[in-house]
């Protein structure tokens, strides 16, 4: 195999997976560890392995690498969905067949570390850096703490490493979860008809929010109009006989870049206190949408598309911070997270050489 298949297989074999169904999660930290003699011996001036609490709480970590004042740096994630249901390997036992490489994060981001490292190997980059960094898959508090750390402080620009099929995505759409909870007084069935009906009251507010979507249908720039407005799930009821004391709603939306977020909260809470004041809102995820075209020119030559992206990233966290940020990376979203995620040893290669372009190697 070649050298940049060689290492992606190194990393795939430690896993890093967030925690599934059955309670149990891969380990950051030790993927730091093995990554910091790679780039040590790749000149860098300093290397920091760093621990960092996970969204959820458990040992999340990053691993930052400098050559001089890093004003660019390369950033992957270290961390990987859990191994879903249909795989016909083992996720952790690389295996390339047709010019593939097939693991558990392959795409999605190892195969952009292992690029990465290979890049380095061409001279000493100067002014920049390399964030290697957990919990992207869950809710980004790692990079969280690495953006609040001194080492963020000189940076102005970020290539955002995720599996783009060789386009540069200058855009992206946010992520919102919002959910509503009700209480009731609950009680027997018969008495329904004077009782407060928690499930019914939050079902009025389903409706309104999707009309709400339905008015956006038109809003925001090409390619991206409309919000995405899904209302996903109620809970609460638990006898058909039994009024219920309380009911959730939990709907998503998915924000375009210049999304009036003001004017949508205000439409929510007006819609909230019109049907029951009492109704409480509470936010599961809030992503800002993307968008940023400095870094566009730069890659063009190796892409075969500038634009949008469907897909949320950390690109966005680093807009929120005054960082220019573009999105690239081998691999095809549409590999990622699924059973059989794999690479193309091509992507890898050309990866390789967008990386030494983008580090001035």
């Amino acid at each position: 195999m070649s050298r940049v298949a060689d290492l992606l297989s190194e990393l795939v074999a430690i896993p890093t997976h967030q925690a599934g169904p059955d309670g149990t999660s891969g380990n950051e930290r030790r993927l730091c560890e093995h990554l910091a003699p790679l780039l040590r011996e790749r000149g860098a001036d300093e290397v920091i392995v760093a621990d960092a609490k996970r969204t959820d709480g458990s040992p999340g970590a990053y691993i930052f690498a400098r050559w001089g004042t890093p004003r660019r740096i390369i950033n992957a994630h270290i961390d990987t969905v859990p191994a879903n249901a249909g795989w016909s390997r083992d996720p952790w036992k690389p295996q390339v067949v047709d010019g593939k490489l097939y693991g558990l994060g392959s795409a999605d981001t190892k195969g952009a570390i292992a690029a990465t490292l290979v890049a380095l190997d061409a001279g000493r980059p100067r002014d920049v850096g390399v964030l290697f960094s957990g919990d992207e898959e869950h809710g980004s508090h790692v990079m969280h703490s690495f953006l609040a750390s001194p080492h963020a402080k000189a940076v102005k620009q970020a290539i955002v490493c995720e599996p783009t099929a060789r386009t540069a995505g200058i855009a992206h759409r946010g992520v919102m979860g919002q959910r509503a909870t009700l209480e009731g007084e609950g009680g027997h069935s018969s008495k329904a008809d004077f009782k407060p009906k928690p499930i019914a009251t939050l079902a009025r507010l389903a409706v309104a929010l999707d009309e709400m979507g339905v008015a956006r249908l038109h809003d925001g720039p090409a390619g991206m109009t409309g919000i995405c407005m899904n209302v996903a799930g109620m809970t609460g009821g638990v006898a058909f006989n039994v009024i219920p004391q309380r009911a959730a709603l939990e709907w998503s939306l998915r924000p375009y870049p210049g999304f009036d977020r003001a004017r949508w909260d205000a439409d929510v809470a007006a819609a909230m206190a019109r049907i029951d004041p009492k109704i409480v809102l509470a936010s599961s995820v809030d992503h800002a949408p993307f968008s940023c075209e400095v870094l566009a020119d730069e890659v063009r030559p190796f892409v075969t598309k500038v634009g949008s992206l469907d897909f949320w990233t950390e690109a966005a966290l680093y807009e929120e911070h005054g960082i220019d940020a573009i999105v690239i990376g081998p691999g095809d979203i549409g590999h990622a997270h699924a059973a059989d995620e794999h690479v193309t040893l091509d992507d890898l290669e050309w990866a390789v050489t967008l990386y030494r372009s983008l580090l001035g190697l």
